[in-house]
């Protein structure tokens, strides 16, 4: 009896294991189903983000774009007339710069103009001719003393001078026995100093 008893169970499922085996299949479901959510909302998010990146960038393009159409608008500055003998004008003006946050707050505008230089050059040989001719491609005036140099030399240096002033749409003019003044295209020179005084 006691083997049929054994062997009666032997043959049965027990219903606890049907349960928990139910159970546990049942609690993989639901943490899959968690976890395939939260990945959801994951990329929700994320897309959201996007969206709300990209329309911030496209409102600072647009906000950008205003303030260079606005800067386009405002007026050129201009530069104060000399009242010496010989004037320098510049051709081309540099643009305001306008500072859009204090014209918001107050009626106040900034301005900034860059300033030009005039270099002196004694050149002593023939070869510093190049760095006079650097300088006027730099868009700065130079005066060239030749009271140093031989005569040969000197004209040589005014040739090769003038072959570059030309190139850069520039102006030569002789401002004292041997002394030159030569400005590139943004100077321009008013004025003449009489040639008698060189013939003295």
């Amino acid at each position: 009896m006691n083997v049929k008893n054994v062997l009666k169970n032997f043959f049965y499922l027990d219903e606890d294991d049907n349960d928990r085996e139910y159970n546990h299949a049942r609690d993989q479901q639901a943490e899959q189903a968690q976890i395939t959510r939260q990945q959801q909302q994951t990329q929700i998010q994320n897309a959201q983000q996007q969206q709300q990146l990209a329309r911030q960038q496209a409102n600072q393009q647009k906000r950008d774009m205003k303030k260079r159409e606005q800067q386009k608008n405002q007026p050129m500055a201009t530069p104060l007339a000399s009242t010496t003998s010989v004037q320098r004008k510049a051709k081309k003006q540099m643009p305001a710069i306008i500072d859009n946050d204090f014209i918001n707050g107050s009626n106040l505008v900034s301005f900034t103009q860059k300033t030009s230089k005039v270099i002196l050059f004694e050149p002593r040989v023939y070869s510093e001719a190049q760095d006079i001719g650097d300088c006027l491609k730099n868009k700065k005036a130079a005066v060239i003393n030749l009271q140093r140099i031989d005569k040969a030399q000197g004209k040589r240096i005014i040739d090769f001078l003038s072959g570059a002033i030309f190139a850069l749409n520039g102006d030569i003019k002789k401002i004292g026995e041997d002394i030159f003044l030569c400005t590139p295209d943004n100077v321009e020179v008013d004025g003449n100093i009489s040639e008698n005084y060189f013939d003295e």
